[in-house]
């Protein structure tokens, strides 16, 4: 069963496309340009008026400095700020300002330190962000320098939650879509949709229930609106995604094989909702696709080798992101060169298991595999993932997503 539009009438969930908080942003202008980079060609997949023509994706050099700042990108789009003190020293300061900070995250007062997970010590110096994706579908920025001023607890919805664990050694990682629908337990309020966590409490209430959850110890927040994978998108010039089988979504057609993508159908694929068997299920793993896409679009289109072009991405990435105020701009740098060891086999993506769906209270819900999930959080806070992986292998990114 999906989590889409088919609640019985009089009994849709209010938190279903509920809106989540991401903090005041400042007044700054957003930079024009920083999508002009990718507007030079026309996708010639997935397009409104053009047939498929589907073809091989460059393979681009793979050169060690480019790894390092690719992986970056690849576990979460705000390293790719440290990533610039690599290939763009001079820039990386105003990069990194440009990231806007969301203050209050972790205060005490809401985040007792008493009340949260206990770090095991082979965990000590693992790294571990909560990163949301909201779906404003404004038209404007609503995470990011550019977003507006005026951001208040309900201002958008919550469609993407990813926890990301970077381990001590630095040489690995793993990515876990928890869906919005999961039914779990929220402090102060019950069980309801870990989506709802947010139009309750904002990113607080959403640490603090993914903490209770899976008993991680969250370091730091992250916001980015999906507007931010279109302006990404079209910084690189568009991504390549594979497609298991042809679907129709918004008058874009994604046919099976592999697909060039520009901003705007990058959005209507990670959006799309009919036509997937699996629903929610498999849109988090388009979400992990096109985060997959962009990693692969930065090796073969030159992008690491193109001072400007890069800065166009980056410029793209830092507007467009929001992150907790206990991380500073020497954060973000001294956390892309610890990454200097970590490679592409090291990053794993996934999904929380799933036992299955079901309705509570008229909504649409699904509900964590009681076995397995345990094994996962555990396997996550000791450094054992790939043994986990062993045994649920289901559960990672295929190489074509629904």
């Amino acid at each position: 069963m999906t989590s889409d539009d088919r609640n019985p009438p009089g009994g849709s969930d209010p938190y279903d496309d509920e809106p989540i908080w991401a903090g005041r942003a400042d007044d700054r202008d957003p930079a024009a340009g920083a999508g002009d980079a990718g507007r030079h060609r026309r996708s010639a997949v997935g397009t409104r008026q053009q047939p498929p023509r589907p073809g091989p994706v460059s393979p681009g050099r793979r050169r060690r400095r480019g790894r390092r700042i690719l992986i970056a990108c690849c576990l979460i789009v705000l390293v790719l700020i440290g990533g610039a003190v690599i290939t763009l020293y001079g820039a990386s300061q105003h990069l990194a300002g440009q990231v806007h900070r969301i203050p209050n995250v972790f205060n005490t007062k809401s985040l007792p330190p008493s009340s949260r997970p206990t770090v095991p010590a082979a965990s000590k110096t693992a790294v571990t962000f909560l990163l949301v994706g909201s779906d404003s579908r404004s038209g404007q920025p609503t995470t990011g320098s550019a977003a507006s001023s005026s951001l208040t607890v309900g201002g958008q919805r919550s469609d993407a939650l990813m926890l990301v664990r970077i381990d001590p050694d630095r040489k690995s990682a793993v990515v876990v879509s928890i869906p919005r629908d999961t039914w779990v337990d929220v402090p102060g309020h019950g069980k309801a949709k870990i989506n709802a966590a947010y139009s309750y409490g904002g990113p607080t209430l959403g640490i603090q229930t993914v903490e209770n959850l899976t008993h991680v110890r969250i370091d730091h927040f992250a916001a980015i609106d999906f507007a931010g994978f279109k302006s990404m998108t079209d910084a690189l010039g568009g991504v390549d995604v594979k497609v298991a089988a042809t679907t129709t979504s918004d008058g874009v057609t994604f046919h099976q094989g592999i697909n060039h993508l520009d901003g705007s159908q990058a959005l209507t694929y990670v959006r799309q909702r009919h036509e997937l068997s699996r629903g929610d299920l498999d849109r988090v793993q388009r979400q992990q696709e096109v985060l997959r896409a962009i990693m692969t679009q930065t090796i073969s289109s030159g992008t690491l080798s193109n001072p400007l072009k890069l800065y166009h991405v980056l410029s793209a990435i830092t507007k467009s992101v929001s992150v907790d105020d206990t991380m500073s701009n020497g954060d973000l740098r001294s956390l892309a060169l610890s990454l200097r060891g970590l490679r592409g086999s090291g990053v794993t993506f996934m999904t929380a298991p799933i036992s299955g769906s079901g309705v509570v209270d008229r909504q649409d819900v699904l509900f964590l595999d009681p076995a397995a999930a345990p094994q996962l959080w555990s396997a996550i806070n000791n450094g054992k993932v790939s043994q986990y992986l062993q045994q649920h292998n289901a559960d990672t990114l295929p190489d074509a997503p629904r």
